[in-house]
């Protein structure tokens, strides 16, 4: 079966690939192991040169990737262009900061000498989404194959071309044939590739479901994981924020990438004394966001990545709508031709609403109010999800009691939720397993050895 490319603004079929065939699979994991084996022992500098070539082929290429990206998932072009610079930014920050990273880190002990020694453990089959194709490729693969590891991508069906893409990055900056491959397959092959003894780890970015069979079949094989899974973030207003500010965060947090982001605020818990103003502002700044044709500057929202994203967003809405939730603005499929779905604002949300319980993939914004920090902590913890948290407060007691108390991978007080190649990246309960990023990023696939000579 082939690989059809949609464009989500039209509708319309641009392009399609078959699929790699077993014998082809094959063929690309034995060149991986056989590749892992040299680049191992290049050195950090060896590596950090055509990282740093990637870094400037990202740059070079910018607006073409972008491009690329708008047609294949519908992301705006402004949008789509700030994803590559970030891609480079984290190519760079890994060609600076590896070999520190995975320095020797001595330990005094009984032994004359004893250390932590970190080495590369193998190829990394990294299984990827669609919603951010390029940076949550480049922040698997630029500290894994800085590591001295080698990466097998299996990207979203629907974007190809992006996968094909980054592939090209790293041919084209140095790195040697077998570093970086892309499969082009879906998902039925993965299973038997996870238990393929030449893959030495797994990391996926993608659904709840599409974690607990990844994690399943890892199980079975015994193998390092990292899992970044769904949310549904709350971004809590109390009653001393700077009201300007927050909405207009609130805004971006909840429209960014159309609204298709796993860390994008979905549950907004409002304190009783600042609801009504925040609502009301909320809800004028939704009605003149501009939807439409994703390559258009002017464009704030462009259309859903695909046809039944935008149906399972309409039945969230209907329900919760049915369930006693006031629909304030939006709320219907766009009657023109691509995947297209109004900003929507829902108010009286409450749990038990699939706005409230479940991840509203889209640009829907629940709003729930709440008497006081305790209960909003309480609320924005009732949740089976625990990815990012963003929580609006001056008063110094407040972030202290959020800090402590919300169950999340990462909180940002008076600020947007946001992944920082200077800073883990990942979630709790069933938002995830590991982290990527940072320091403890490019530590997850590595031997952490332990070093004791007498």
């Amino acid at each position: 079966m082939a690989l059809t490319v949609i464009n989500p603004a039209t509708g319309e079929k641009v392009r399609e690939y078959e699929e790699l065939t077993q014998s082809q699979i094959e063929d690309k994991l034995g060149l991986a192991s056989e590749e892992f084996c040299n680049h191992r022992k290049r050195s950090f500098g060896e590596r950090s040169v055509w990282m740093r070539r990637a870094t400037e082929i990202l740059k070079e290429r910018r607006d073409r990737y972008a491009e690329l990206m708008t047609e294949e998932m519908g992301k705006t072009f402004v949008a789509a262009q700030a994803e590559v610079e970030k891609c480079a930014w984290v190519c760079e920050y890994y060609a600076e900061h590896a070999e520190s990273f995975l320095a020797d880190e001595l330990v005094e002990t009984d032994a004359s000498n004893s250390y932590v020694a970190f080495q590369p453990i193998g190829p990394v089959l990294a299984i990827m989404p669609w919603n951010f194709p390029f940076w949550q490729v480049f922040r698997f693969a630029a500290p894994a194959l800085m590591a001295g590891n080698v990466g097998i991508l299996k990207h979203a069906s629907n974007v190809p071309d992006s996968a094909l893409a980054i592939e090209e990055v790293f041919r084209d900056a140095g790195f040697p044939e077998g570093c970086f491959q892309t499969l082009l397959i879906r998902s039925e092959p993965v299973a038997s590739i996870i238990a393929d003894e030449r893959i030495a780890a797994v990391t996926l970015t993608g659904s709840e479901g599409a974690g607990r069979a990844v994690a399943e079949a890892v199980g079975k094989a015994v193998k390092k994981v990292v899992l970044e899974l769904g949310g549904s973030d709350p971004f809590i207003v109390l009653e001393s924020t700077d009201l300007d500010s927050a909405i207009e965060t609130a805004v971006t947090a909840r429209t960014l990438n159309n609204g298709q982001s796993c860390i994008a605020a979905k549950r907004f818990i409002l304190h009783e004394r600042i609801a009504d103003e925040f609502t009301e502002r909320l809800v004028a700044r939704f009605k003149r966001l501009n939807v439409g044709d994703p390559m258009a500057e002017e464009t704030d929202i462009g259309p859903m990545a695909r046809g039944e994203f935008a149906d399972e967003l309409e039945r969230q809405v209907i329900e919760s709508v049915e369930k006693g939730a006031s629909l304030l603005v939006g709320g219907e499929k766009i009657d023109r031709p691509g995947f297209y779905f109004e900003p929507t604002v829902l108010g009286n949300v409450i749990e038990g609403m699939p706005a409230f319980n479940e991840e509203t993939f889209g640009p829907v914004a629940a709003l729930i109010r709440v008497k006081n920090i305790d209960e909003a902590i309480a609320v924005a913890n009732n949740s089976r999800f625990g990815l990012g948290a963003s929580a609006w407060t001056q008063d110094e007691g407040e972030h202290r009691q959020l800090i402590r108390e919300i169950e999340s991978g990462s909180l940002f007080i008076n600020g947007l939720v946001k992944s920082d190649p200077r800073l883990p990246f990942g979630g709790v309960k069933t938002s995830g397993i590991g982290r990527e990023l940072g320091k403890f990023g490019i530590r997850e696939f590595v031997n952490i050895k332990t070093v004791w000579i007498k």
